[in-house]
């Protein structure tokens, strides 16, 4: 009974550690897409000086 018990808790253990890594990579990929600014131009002007005031020139 002691073995069947550790191979029970060893596979529940298995799958916890798969879905909890398969959790961190969703998150981390759903983030991503949320948060694409890349794609997206940049329509809020704080300061009303449009885009030149925020990049000096050289």
């Amino acid at each position: 009974m002691g073995l069947a018990m550790f191979i029970i808790g060893f596979v529940i253990f298995i799958i916890y550690v798969y879905f909890l890594i398969w959790n961190i990579f969703y998150s981390t990929k759903k983030q991503r897409e949320e948060n694409n600014y890349g794609s997206q131009p940049d329509v809020l002007d704080s300061d009303g000086m449009g885009d030149f005031s925020r990049f000096p020139k050289k």
